[in-house]
């Protein structure tokens, strides 16, 4: 059985918090990997409320260097320092993010009792792989260096326990050769993989914050399982969206419905429609019918 992931949602708003939506910040957790996209102020708070651990968190990923999306990064760099933090610390950033980090580094006088590793991700494409998953990236536009993120796990030939058990092929190093999709001789007798293995898709979750609507998304996040995108501004407010680099739910559904994603998720929503939710949700699912509006600590797992 596949591995779920796990998204949970620290924040949910937009550049200003309501008293129901905190700044942005999401949690992907897949096996060991705690992937923080984004560090608003106050995502510690929301780590507590959630009851998640910040010393669990693998991978620090900044889509951009606004206010809104990093100004608990100092917070959460002390409190791993005093939390008896033991593993390297991977932040990936667009162009700019070592300096800021150092600048961080300058300005905050606690001790750094880990290490800290930072990668700028100034281009498109993988930036991280294992042999079960990548982490890739395109730039985005908003008028300072921005990117979007895909996790990806990677397509799996699995063999099937219940069929190999009754081929009575016992195990071995002969398996690998099944998982690689070939034919094995043991003792005499030959095993057909086709018999014995299936083929598991694998999952890509895409996550795009803050960007002026561009060509560019349809692609990087075509096919995604969950494609989470900001939705500042309702349809009414196209123009204003475009002249502030963000885009309006009806941008973001249609980017969903032409990438055949599966689900798409709305966050990053502008505190003008808190009494309306309704407004946007609607509207995206006129365009695309698997839309969803997340509040802060909404958990989605595929």
């Amino acid at each position: 059985m596949a591995e779920k992931i796990k998204i949970t949602f620290l924040g949910t708003s937009d550049a200003i918090p309501s008293a129901r939506r905190n700044h942005s910040s999401i949690l992907l957790n897949y096996k060991d990997e705690n992937i923080l996209i984004d560090c608003g102020e106050g995502t510690q708070r929301q780590f507590r409320k959630a009851e998640l651990n910040p010393c669990k968190i693998s991978r620090l990923l900044i889509t951009h260097w606004h206010g809104d999306h990093v100004l608990g990064i100092p917070g959460l760099l002390q409190t791993l320092a005093l939390s008896g933090y033991n593993k390297i610390l991977y932040i990936y950033g667009p162009r700019g993010t070592k300096k800021y980090i150092d600048e961080i580094m300058k300005i905050f006088k606690f001790v750094e009792k880990y290490e800290i590793k930072i990668e700028e991700i100034a281009g498109k494409g993988k930036f991280y792989e294992t042999s079960d998953f990548y982490l890739e990236a395109e730039q985005m536009e908003h008028g300072i260096p921005a990117n979007a993120y895909s996790f990806v796990i990677k397509d799996k030939i699995r063999i099937d326990k219940k069929k190999l058990e009754k081929s009575k092929l016992p195990e071995g190093p002969h398996l690998q050769q099944l998982k690689q999709g070939k034919d094995v001789s043991h003792q005499g007798k030959k095993y057909k993989a086709k018999d014995l293995i299936y083929f598991e898709k694998g999952k890509k979750i895409s996550i795009v914050l803050d960007t002026a609507m561009n060509p560019k998304i349809e692609g990087f996040v075509k096919d995604a399982e969950l494609f989470i995108c900001e939705s500042s501004f309702g349809s009414e407010l196209e123009k204003e969206a475009r002249e502030r680099m963000h885009m309006a739910v009806n941008q973001t559904a249609s980017v969903a419905k032409k990438a055949k994603v599966k689900k798409l998720i709305l966050t990053h929503i502008s505190s003008r429609y808190e009494k309306n939710l309704n407004q946007i949700l609607d509207e995206a699912k006129k365009i695309f019918k698997e839309s969803y509006l997340v509040k802060d600590l909404d958990v989605v797992e595929v």
